[in-house]
C-alpha cells in the first residue's frame, strides 16, 4: 500500500491518511458513514467503516489491524490480508496515501 503500491512488509510501517479534499465522516440525512471525495461518494459497509475510523494519520496499518484484531477477537493474518487489500484498493481510487 505504499507509495509504489507495495503491499509486502513496508505496508504495516505505513502511515495511512486519506488525500486533500477527501472526507469520512457520519452523514445525518443518509444516517450513514460515508467517503467524499472530489466527484465521488462512498457508502462504506459496516467492517469498511471500522478500518475508516482508525485512519488518523498518525497510526501505522500495523496499530490499525493490531487494534481491530483486538477488537473483534479475529486472527491477526486474517485482518491483515483485508485491511492490506482494501487499503491498496481505496489507495488505486485516490482516496487514502501514505
Amino acid at each position: 500500500m505504499g507509495s509504489n503500491g507495495d503491499t509486502g512488509g513496508d505496508t504495516e510501517r505505513a502511515i495511512v491518511r486519506f488525500r486533500p479534499g477527501v472526507k469520512f465522516r457520519f452523514d445525518e440525512t443518509r444516517q450513514a458513514w460515508i467517503v467524499l471525495a472530489p466527484e465521488r461518494l462512498l457508502l462504506p459497509d459496516e467492517i469498511a467503516v471500522e478500518v475508516l475510523k482508525r485512519i488518523d494519520g498518525l497510526r501505522t496499518v500495523g496499530q490499525v489491524i493490531d487494534d481491530l484484531a483486538a477488537t473483534f477477537k479475529a486472527p491477526r493474518e486474517t485482518i491483515a490480508t483485508d485491511v492490506q487489500a482494501m487499503l491498496g484498493d481505496l489507495a488505486a481510487k485516490g482516496i487514502v496515501t501514505s
